[in-house]
């Protein structure tokens, strides 16, 4: 009885591997041609999405990020950048975080909006329509994520490109299993299309950065 059940438990975990597999890929298939090798075009926003802070200081990760946003930002590719991060709590705050980072590299306050409510990817995109009504927004992080969201951004009808922040390592197996997991949610999210957490009135990307301020 007991080998029974082992069986049986290895077999669904292996067709539920091979599932994820399976939409991982296509996933992968459906982006890949929106993570151009360069950005050419001007867009809506850049889109930051955010990761872990400590306390005001943004991780390596998210440095990353914030320097290729930077980068393109004063090469022209937008003049608005949409700070997409967790501040769902006082003490914890990535979206500030991102905001200080970028003003010191020159960026000036009234370009950075703040989307204190992007708590995944998904949620980052549906807002980033709804709430920031952007349409063409070129969506900066690490490659392994750039595929699950640009995937979600086209499902919600943005048309979205990317670029990639530098390719550095960050844990790789662990980001590369996240993942796997999170495009098969992703994918579920993207069909059922639920409400974000928090959406709000709307704050074009038109407008001033400093209308996203809360403090």
């Amino acid at each position: 009885m007991v080998r029974k059940l082992f069986r049986f438990g290895a077999a669904a975990c292996a067709a539920a591997l091979l599932l994820a597999l399976f939409v991982s890929a296509g996933v992968i298939r459906q982006a890949k041609p929106h993570i151009p090798d360069a950005v050419d075009g001007s867009y809506d926003c850049i889109l930051v999405l955010g990761c872990m802070v400590y306390g005001d200081q943004p991780s390596a990760m998210l440095r990353d990020r914030l320097d290729r946003a930077i980068e393109l930002y004063k090469a022209g590719a937008s003049d608005r950048l949409l700070m997409s991060g967790d501040h769902g709590r006082a003490d914890y705050d990535e979206v500030h975080a991102m905001k200080r980072y970028a003003m010191a590299q020159g960026v000036p306050e009234e370009a950075i909006f703040l989307d204190h409510a992007g708590f995944s990817t998904y949620e980052s995109m549906y807002r980033a329509r709804d709430v920031f009504a952007v349409r063409r927004p070129l969506i900066v992080t690490q490659r392994y994520h750039l595929y699950r969201a640009v995937y979600d951004a086209r499902r919600l009808g943005l048309d979205a490109d990317s670029a990639a922040a530098a390719p550095n390592a960050y844990c790789k197996t662990y980001n590369d299993l996240r993942e796997l997991l999170a495009r098969s949610k992703d994918v579920v999210y993207t069909t059922l299309r639920p409400k974000p957490t928090f959406l709000g009135e709307p704050i074009p990307i038109t407008l001033s950065g400093l209308l996203t301020e809360d403090r």
